[in-house]
């Protein structure tokens, strides 16, 4: 039988991956116990604690047919593991975005924020004068 059936990535579950707590689609059988006993075997971590949530099937409209349909219903469970401990598939790679002139010169961004909390980047010049990046380029016939 299979127990842990996937992932469950979305903005609330990376959100609780910093504090340790990963989320995960079950089996709707599954117990408290095999669920802690499966995940410390596949990720190599001890397990302190887990909630089980069982979400029923919703009822939802399809437009073009103008008939509803039911969602099927899934059991989600939410392990806490131990301090220092990660499971690899919610860690994500933090890369910054490099931003390169027409030489290949790099620029730095200057991220700001505005009064509706929006994120706007700008582009510091640099001393060298560097050329922008939208420069179009003259082919000689």
């Amino acid at each position: 039988m299979i127990i842990i059936k996937r992932p469950i990535i979305s903005e609330k579950s990376m959100k609780l991956a910093r504090e340790h707590l990963y989320t995960f689609e079950v089996d709707r059988n599954a117990t408290k116990k095999a669920i802690t006993k499966i995940v410390a075997e596949k990720f190599n971590v001890t397990v302190l604690a887990v909630k089980t949530i069982n979400i029923k099937g919703e009822k939802k409209s399809q437009r073009r047919v103008r008939k509803l349909y039911q969602t099927t219903p899934f059991k989600k469970a939410v392990v806490r593991v131990g301090k220092g401990q990660k499971i690899a598939l919610f860690e994500t790679p933090k890369e910054e975005p490099v931003v390169t002139t027409a030489e290949g010169e790099p620029i730095k961004l200057k991220e700001k924020r505005d009064i509706l909390g929006r994120t706007k980047v700008k582009v510091e010049r640099s001393a060298v004068g560097a050329a922008p990046t939208t420069q179009r380029k003259v082919i000689p016939t």
